[in-house]
């Protein structure tokens, strides 16, 4: 199970427990099983669009993507804030170097942290940024993801995350 899969799995089981869940998460969009870029979408309104695309010839350049700042602007960072807002939960997949090269999104997310509100946020553990250094202070758990431990993570993942919104929401 990829970061992804675990991500979106863990959303699954939280808002099956009836959590409010807002934020965004990021997929591969892969063209004939090879790479091309990324697409964010807005667990909120259940918007998508292109994060990163290798094919595009605007945004900023990371690596051999160019980021499509108009979609982290409209669905990711429009959706941190309205979950900021309205939701118990706020998943942030991913605070990563194409992400960071929005202003809006680093609002956003400064948002979300003032929010005090729990968060899912997946970031890379070498990857330095004063937001992420934000991000790390607020952490109440940190779970350290490695193929060795992936598929065990996501019950504890979900567990802490409902604990941290109260509880299941749903009797048994």
């Amino acid at each position: 199970m990829g970061k992804s899969t675990l991500v979106s799995k863990t959303v699954y089981r939280l808002r099956s427990s009836g959590v409010i869940v807002g934020g965004f998460i990021t997929t591969e969009v892969k063209v004939k099983g090879i790479r091309t870029g990324f697409q964010i979408r807005d667990l909120t309104r259940d918007r998508t669009g292109v994060l990163a695309s290798s094919e595009s010839k605007l945004g900023p350049k990371l690596g051999r993507y160019r980021v499509n700042l108009a979609d982290l602007s409209s669905i990711g960072a429009e959706g941190l804030e309205e979950a900021a807002r309205s939701s118990e939960l706020i998943v942030i997949d991913e605070v990563g170097p194409m992400e960071l090269v929005s202003p809006e999104f680093r609002r956003a997310v400064g948002t979300c942290i003032d929010s005090g509100k729990p968060m899912l946020v997946v970031i890379h553990e070498r990857l330095e940024d004063d937001l992420l250094s934000r991000l790390r202070v607020a952490a109440t758990e940190t779970f350290v993801l490695t193929v060795e431990n992936r598929n065990m993570v996501a019950a504890g993942i979900s567990s802490a995350l409902l604990a941290a919104v109260g509880g299941s929401k749903v009797s048994t």
